[in-house]
């Protein structure tokens, strides 16, 4: 069974490692210490496997994934999203991406951002599904590569978006069988 829920310090270390394997330039520890407890904009998500018959886990959450997401005037901007690689291709970012989406309308933004290199396929198939659309392009924005940057926008984030939401949720979860603590 999966979990998304906030992510707590103790989740820090495994999404730092997490961070490294997905991103050339990935974030700190620090980074993740001030977003989860000195950034009141900032919503920290982990999607997490517990299982308490594994005995190498010693009832401690593994975290698979993370999200992260800073709501300021409206504005609900996807800053981090990233699955562990031994666990990609199995819906599980969707499952994050779905938790930022949740709590972006439960927090009634009026829209949402973010960006994503313009090779990441996967991402951006994604993000359409949610029907966000790419509204420009940021030249050299990553700096370990110099790879451009789609800027992505989804809104309005109405009630008639909200309808559509909640049918992606269901099939989701027809596929997937996870716990959202977040919304």
């Amino acid at each position: 069974m999966y979990l998304l829920r906030m992510m707590r310090v103790e989740d820090v270390p495994q999404v730092v490692s997490i961070d490294q394997l997905s991103f050339g330039m990935p974030w700190s520890a620090r980074s993740y210490h001030f977003e989860i407890s000195d950034n009141p904009n900032a919503h920290m998500f982990t999607l997490t496997h517990t299982d308490a018959l594994d005995p190498l886990l010693n009832g401690v959450d593994q975290v698979l994934g993370y999200g992260g997401m800073w709501l300021i005037e409206g504005e609900a901007h996807i800053s981090t999203i990233a699955v562990h690689p031994d666990y990609r291709g199995r819906g599980l970012g969707e499952v994050i991406l779905v938790g930022m989406i949740g709590r972006a309308l439960e927090r009634q933004a009026d829209y949402a951002v973010l960006e994503v290199r313009v090779s990441n396929t996967a991402a951006l198939n994604l993000y359409q599904k949610y029907e966000f659309t790419t509204v420009g392009r940021r030249k050299n924005y990553y700096r370990d590569t110099h790879e451009d940057a789609f800027l992505m926008h989804l809104a309005p984030l109405d009630q008639a978006y909200q309808s559509r939401f909640q049918a992606r949720l269901t099939a989701l979860r027809t596929r997937l069988s996870f716990i959202d603590a977040v919304f």
